[in-house]
């Protein structure tokens, strides 16, 4: 650089003119080969002038050498910041020469990131500004380097104004964020003037303050510069927060902005509103433009919509599939519902953008649908409307109270906010909770809904009478709302689900009392106390008052739900600290109406019965579990009270499934262990063995996992049958991780009440191998699934035991015979022995152990004629009363034998073995009807086959046995596992069996016909795939409205899901709508791989038929001459792809309800590759003028981001989203693959263009979060590939979000494509 100085000093003397000096410098440095623009060059320029040669002439040689590119502009002008603009004060004239070149180069940069030495530079404009440092980077891409350089150039700017006009001190740190890279440089500075400010100096000084905010606003008015802060907007989210609220600063106080006549305060804080920072300033696309008009989904509310389903209700199709898929009794779930469906809302949220009213109208509209479709069920041990009220007054009002807390709970801390988080949805305090009182004052408009069944009327009335006294100013206890007769209020007060919804939204904070001001909430006001209102009463109010719990008060307690948390707390501290007759009074207190209809207490009341299931360990207790033996009483009463249907659903709706189990296992392992002739005598007078109080525990916790699932489901496909998962290992692990993750407080409201319920009934994890004894007969359950009997012999105890449990099973037949029922080898004869008639003093445990033998040689013996069908029978039932836990035990081995179908057929011949003849053929009929009634057609179901009816041996056994069980309430938990266990294994054995047990158990209980009837008709997808895809299609054609038939000509949720289950006045059930069908049959369905393939196949038949069907021909002809197809025929388009996107919906509901996690992942995995690398037909589509094509493109892309979104969630916040990176990589890497051409597809190519561009601007839209986990290197091949299509937008838009990785490529992208 010698040279360049002695060229420089003397061009300085003499004064030259500034651009010959600038070409003679080129021409030299070209010679000596130096690369220009040079970097040394810029960097002896900056030093000589600053501040020993700051003279005119040599800021005239410093814009020629820009002029000319013999210097980089970028790093000229970071070498001038930190020299400068600390002497600013001193050498105002510099600082303005400064500004001006700002204003002329720094804009200018698409020339400078073309160049080769583009690396080079960056590398030293991060040398000179410490940018990697002062950013916290480790990546330093020359990308990267140029938003952080554009980022600092303005926020140098800012500080410099904000100190100029006296505001630095009010910033948090009261000093320059550049004040550390500025203190070595203002040593060297040189004060060429006097100390006192000359007025001129005073002058340019407030001139260039003025200029430097004007310089600000042009930064983020510029359409290049303004994008690239946008990018250090979204990846610097700590570093903006700290620049945006110095610039708020600047806004409302600057006087220099005040007087800028190019920039007004509100101008300058309006460029960085949500509104103004965005990457994409324009479409430049016509993809763009036609994914945006096609793709959203209006709310279509004219009468020509509604004929093909697109009404407000369509965008929540999923959720009321998963809500009426929460109703089947015949599966429980170790996920709470509020945790699936707050997650499902926050899914459907994104996907759809929808306003959080519109997103509570939608939760309480489908819940109330949920409802509606039980207003007049058919009888049978399923679910009913409890269960679906517990899901609209008390999950829904949780799942609305957890949104409200996450969406305006403590503010996340800036600093710890992902990269993503400013493109979310501003939060403004209070506004969410508005949203929900607007959407339940909305609520009042859907009459048809709100009407309530008849079973809840009297609670409405009351709900409504309660708001009328407020409105009036009438006070009275909640105790007396009980004695109001509606006939005798003086104005009509009749209520609504409405305010039911209300009552259980005020109970939980999420309203308070002037919702009862509402317009039309009450029908008017009255002036004084009602003359039925009686002086005293009794329940609750009185219980609170001291009264005590007698018969009387007991009963009443029970059949009343409580009204607060108070009472049960109440209630609680007597079932822990009374008498003992106190405390089963107060279980089932607990387990009566307010477990049942306490919707506003409801998560209070299972919470108590659970701490009361794990009572706590006395501090003297040396003896294990032992202690649970005297509690005996009151957990009877509590296995038996939440034994119902009904009461096991509501603890899974809860999600307290794995707790409950976790609480039963310490005490079956206890009372199993205990002999019999331990008993306990209750006030009733009623008298409990051990023996009974395990079978209590035992039955309800198999009720908990899929124990009574046939073998067939473990071995079958590719992919397990949803809910497989559902073991004692898996419950427990749920359980436990509540436990662990006891301490986190950021968790949601949710997880925290799982987690305080975890704590409080057990601080400790729990395995499996702590309860031995059940351990090993859980591990006979699984050996009797995969193998035959083995292993007894002849002689010893456990032989004994066997022996002895056939000997009282069979002791009538042994007294009038030599002859004995005996087990394996043994060949004993001769009369049994008396004291063996009342059965073996042995604990359950060791008897459950022996079962399997016995009833294996009652089986064998019938088969070889030694026993008589009604005495196998007979005896079987005989083992189950004196044991009723062993017919868990009797289930899992008859379940093994029928799968394993190595025993003979029997004939049901009314002789032998009963008959089902009376009414077979009208059960066959009605089967067929249910079927045809949506559209499935199963030739080999038709009538005519007249051979006598068979059943295999174990299973006419298993079916006598449960025949000879009353239908009554005391039965009802035995007859709940085992008639599930019955309808699975003769679904699983050849046709007609499922017809004959259902014929047999219809002539056992009538009034369950029309259940058992449906219960078999849904048993015929397990045997013909065929069925199942017919099924499919019915379910499209009904929700798109393309059936022919008057009743689903509607489409929509209505004609998905009907009205549930209904019975004909003049008997026999209602056709049953697709929808419900499929819900309750797609567990019966051996192998689910094969519905993604039939899904997809069936998604884009849709799509033709939707297209083809809703244009006429004159309309398709045009549209496939218009240069722009979308833009003729607007509406009929935007009408069509509203239906295909319900379409995409249904399908992807229907993936995730089916096959869960897995099937999801299978389908993004390998079934979206293979369709589009296959080859299809495309005379239909030419027809359509290409939309088909599109369209179809459009729908796969809504259906595989719904299909993910559904399973992995749009954020991280459930443990399915761990999985999420791997599978979604993996097909990010086939799109850019497939883009690179290093995939050859074999589907039109208008639907790959159509299926990648919505793919990719769904997940840039909807779940930005999801693009953070991709590889980098993907998404910047995925980008170049969008750029090949002209996509130059929607690739900007990936790289965008795609975090810190993409932030340089989205810069150089920003600049690269500048005009």
């Amino acid at each position: 650089m010698e040279g360049v100085a002695e060229m420089t000093k003397a061009a300085q003397q003499k004064e030259s003119d500034p651009l010959l000096w600038a070409l003679q410098m080129y021409s030299n440095l070209n010679s000596a080969g130096e690369s220009l623009p040079s970097v040394e060059l810029a960097q002896f320029l900056v030093s000589y002038i600053c501040w020993d040669n700051n003279v005119p002439i040599l800021w005239k040689f410093l814009d020629k050498a820009l002029t000319l590119h013999i210097v980089p502009p970028m790093l000229l002008l970071a070498l001038l910041s930190v020299r400068v603009i600390p002497c600013r004060h001193v050498q105002p004239a510099a600082y303005r020469l400064y500004l001006e070149l700002v204003k002329r180069h720094a804009f200018e940069l698409k020339s400078q990131i073309n160049r080769p030495d583009y690396q080079k530079v960056m590398k030293s404009i991060d040398a000179v500004l410490h940018l990697s440092n002062i950013f916290g980077m480790s990546q330093s891409e020359p990308g990267i380097l140029v938003v952080e350089f554009i980022f600092s150039v303005v926020w140098q700017l800012l500080d410099a104004s904000l100190d100029d006009e006296g505001l630095l001190e009010f910033t948090p740190d009261k000093k320059s964020r550049w004040t550390i890279l500025y203190q070595d440089m203002e040593l060297d500075r040189h004060d060429n003037y006097s100390d006192k400010m000359t007025e001129q100096h005073e002058k340019l000084q407030k001139v260039n303050t003025v200029m430097a905010v004007e310089m600000i606003g042009q930064f983020l008015q510029d359409k290049i510069s303004s994008r690239i802060l946008c990018l250090a907007r979204q990846n610097l989210p700590a570093h903006w927060l700290n620049f945006n609220q110095r610039l708020q600063l600047l806004g409302a106080n600057s006087l220099a902005l005040r007087k800028s006549r190019t920039l007004s305060p509100e101008a300058l804080l309006q460029l960085t509103s949500d509104s103004c920072m965005v990457l994409s300033r324009e479409c430049k696309t016509n993809s763009q433009q036609k994914f945006q008009t096609v793709m959203s989904f209006e709310y279509l509310s004219s009468s020509a919509s509604l004929c093909h389903g697109a009404s407000h209700s369509a965008l929540w199709i999923p959720l009321d599939l998963v809500l009426e898929d929460a109703m089947d009794g015949y599966q429980v779930s170790a996920t709470s519902a509020i945790e699936t469906i707050s997650g499902l809302i926050k899914t459907l949220r994104a996907i759809n953008g929808t306003s959080w009213h519109d997103t509570f109208l939608g939760l309480w509209l489908a819940t109330l649908r949920l409802v509606q479709r039980e207003r007049d069920p058919i009888e049978g041990p399923m679910p009913h409307l409890d269960t679906r009220l517990c899901m609209l007054l008390c999950i829904i009002p949780l799942v609305v109270g957890d949104l409200i807390e996450e969406e305006e709970g403590t503010p996340v801390d800036e600093k710890d906010s992902g990269p993503t988080d400013c493109w979310k949805e501003k939060k403004i305090p209070g506004k969410c909770r508005h949203d929900l009182v607007s959407s339940l004052q909305v609520l009042g408009d859907y009459q048809s809904l709100l009407t309530p069944p008849q079973s809840v009327a009297a609670a409405a009335n009351q709900a409504a009478a309660k708001a009328m006294l407020f409105v009036s100013g009438i006070t009275i206890g909640s105790a007396y709302f009980d004695c109001l007769s509606m006939t005798e209020m003086p104005v009509d007060c009749s209520g609504n689900m409405r305010h039911l919804i209300v009552e259980a939204c005020i109970a939980r904070n999420l309203l308070d009392t002037t919702a009862y001001l509402w317009p039309g909430y009450v029908n008017g006001r009255i002036n004084q106390i009602p003359q039925c209102m009686p002086t005293q009463v009794s329940g609750w109010s009185s219980f609170m008052k001291g009264a005590p719990l007698t018969s009387v008060m007991v009963n009443a307690l029970v059949s009343s739900p409580a009204t607060s948390l108070a009472e049960l707390e109440k209630i609680f501290e007597i079932a822990i600290g009374g008498s003992e007759d106190e405390k089963i009074s107060t279980a089932a207190i607990l387990c009566g109406a307010s477990l049942i209809r306490g919707w506003n207490i409801q998560e209070h009341t299972v919470h108590f019965i659970l701490r009361l299931l794990s009572p706590p360990v006395p501090a003297e207790n040396t003896e294990g579990n032992s202690y649970l033996i005297n509690y005996a009483p009151i957990l009877n009463v509590l296995f038996v009270g939440i034994a119902s249907v009904d009461c096991v659903q509501i603890f899974s709706l809860h999600g307290l499934v794995p707790q409950l189990a976790c609480s039963l296992m310490p005490i079956c392992e206890v009372f199993g262990s205990c002999v019999p002739n331990i008993s306990w005598t209750l006030t009733s007078g009623e008298e409990i063995s051990a023996h009974a109080v395990f079978s209590n525990a035992f039955i309800l916790l198999l009720k908990l996992w899929r124990f009574n699932r046939p073998p067939l489901e473990y071995g079958i496909g590719d992919v397990p049958t949803v809910g497989s998962q559902l073991t004692p290992e898996y419950l427990l692990l749920v359980r436990n991780s509540h436990l662990m993750s006891a301490g986190n407080i950021h968790k949601v409201r949710n997880r925290r009440r799982l987690s305080e319920i975890a704590s409080l009934s057990s601080p400790n994890s729990v395995f499996v191998d702590s309860f031995p004894k059940l351990k090993v007969w859980y591990r006979q359950h699984q050996a009797c699934i995969a193998s035959t009997l083995s292993g007894l012999v002849h002689g010893t105890p456990f032989h004994q035991i066997v022996e002895g449990l056939l000997n009282m099973m069979f002791r009538k037949i042994n007294r009038g015979s030599q002859t004995t029922i005996t087990s394996g080898s043994s060949s004993s004869s001769g009369p049994a022995n008396e004291d063996a008639s009342i059965g073996p003093k042995l604990p359950a445990w060791d008897i459950l152990e022996a079962i399997p033998f016995v009833v294996d040689a009652a089986l064998t013996a019938c088969a070889h004629g030694r026993l008589s069908p009604r005495e196998l029978a007979t005896g079987l039932k005989d083992l189950a009363d004196f044991l009723p836990a062993s017919l868990a035990t009797i289930i899992s081995y008859f379940s093994a034998e029928v799968t394993r179908g190595v025993w003979k057929p029997v004939f049901m011949n009314g002789t032998d073995w009963p008959s089902p003849a009376a009414n077979l053929l009208n059960v066959e009929g009605q089967i067929r009807k249910i079927l045809a009634a949506t559209g499935v057609d199963v030739p080999s179901l038709a009538s005519g086959d007249t051979s006598p009816a068979t059943l295999p041996l174990p299973l006419a056994a298993f079916t006598s046995l449960t025949i000879t069980y009353k239908v009554d309430k005391t039965s009802e938990r035995f007859l709940n596992l085992a008639g599930q266990t019955l309808e699975s294994l003769a679904a699983g054995c050849p046709w007609p069996c499922m017809p004959i047990v259902a014929s047999l158990w219809t002539l056992k209980a009538k009034r369950w016909s029309d259940f058992l009837i449906f219960s078999a008709s849904r048993t015929v997808f397990l045997h013909n795939s065929d069925a199942v895809v017919q099924l499919l299609k019915s379910c499209f054609t009904a929700t798109l409205g393309m059936n022919t038939s008057p009743i689903s000509c509607s489409g929509g949720v209505g004609a998905l899901l009907g009205h549930g289950f209904k019975s004909h006045l003049c008997g026999g059930i209602c056709p049953v709508a697709p929808g419900i069908l499929y819900l309750r049959a797609y567990r019966s369905i051996r192998d689910i791989v094969f519905l993604t393939e039939e899904i997809v196949s069936i998604l884009m038949q849709s799509v033709r038929e939707i297209v083809c069907s809703g244009l006429p021909r004159e309309q398709l002809e045009k549209l496939k001459a218009a240069k722009d197809g979308i833009k003729y025929g607007q509406v009929s388009i935007a009408a069509s792809m509203t239906r295909v996107k319900l379409a995409a919906s249904l399908g992807a509901s229907l993936v995730w309800i089916s096959g869960g996690l897995t099937l999801v992942q299978l389908l993004i995995k390998e079934t979206l590759p293979s369709w589009f690398i296959s080859v299809h037909r495309v005379d239909q589509e030419e027809k359509s003028g290409g939309m088909v094509a599109m369209l179809g493109g459009y729908a796969l892309a809504y259906f595989a981001v719904l299909c993910g979104a559904f399973a992995w969630g749009v954020d991280s916040s459930s443990s399915a989203s761990k999985r999420r990176p791997k599978v979604l990589g993996n097909h990010m890497e086939f799109l850019a693959s497939a883009l690179d051409g290093k995939i050859s597809l074999g589907c039109d190519s208008a639907t790959w263009r159509a299926y990648i561009s919505g793919f990719v601007s769904l997940m840039v839209g909807c779940t930005p979060n999801w693009v953070l986990e991709v590889d980098v290197h993907v998404l910047k091949r995925l980008s170049n590939g969008l750029r090949q299509l002209n996509e130059e937008e929607l690739a900007l838009a990936l790289l965008g979000v795609g975090g810190i990785g993409t932030m340089g490529a989205a810069a150089e992208l920003i600049i690269d494509t500048e005009t």
